[in-house]
């Protein structure tokens, strides 16, 4: 995080709120450079904790290796739409609010329109669906957002 804001109650809400590291205006590049090298060693120090693959029914999330499989099928997403369904699988049955993801895909100070999502959630439905018309893992929740079907609702109850 980058600010001009430099008082330590700021600093520490910063660092609670989730950012890696805290600089305030003005800094050096040289120590802006050290510090992103140092992010970037802590990062490579826990690549051996991967990430568990997520599994709904026959749709299997690898977030290390970036490859969604139907039924071991590999299905080609872009980026984008691999962290929609990653963030989705992340937290099956939860609904999204668009802003929710949004924000999540594009960041807070961004904007973008409703309507970019709504395309990746149809590419999305048009790539894992047997029926996007009809779809039964990424579900709209009308007027609030999206949600990955729970697992628990797909042994045909």
């Amino acid at each position: 995080m980058v600010t001009a804001k430099s008082e330590e109650e700021d600093r520490v809400m910063g660092l609670e709120i989730g950012a890696d590291d805290y600089m305030t205006k003005p800094f050096s590049v040289r120590e802006l450079v050290a510090r992103i090298r140092a992010l970037l060693r802590r990062k490579a120090g826990r690549a051996t904790n991967t990430a568990r693959p997520l599994r709904n029914g026959v749709l299997a999330i690898d977030p290390d290796r970036h490859v969604i499989t139907i039924n071991g099928t590999p299905i080609h997403l872009t980026m984008m739409e691999f962290a929609i369904l990653q963030r989705l699988a992340q937290e099956p049955g939860r609904v999204f609010t668009r802003d929710q993801l949004l924000t999540f895909l594009w960041g807070e100070d961004c904007y973008v329109q409703e309507h970019n999502l709504d395309v990746h959630i149809h590419a999305i439905r048009k790539k894992i669906e047997a029926d996007p018309s009809c779809p039964s893992y990424v579900q709209t929740v009308r007027g609030i957002g999206y949600r990955l079907r729970a697992p628990e609702h797909e042994s045909g109850e």
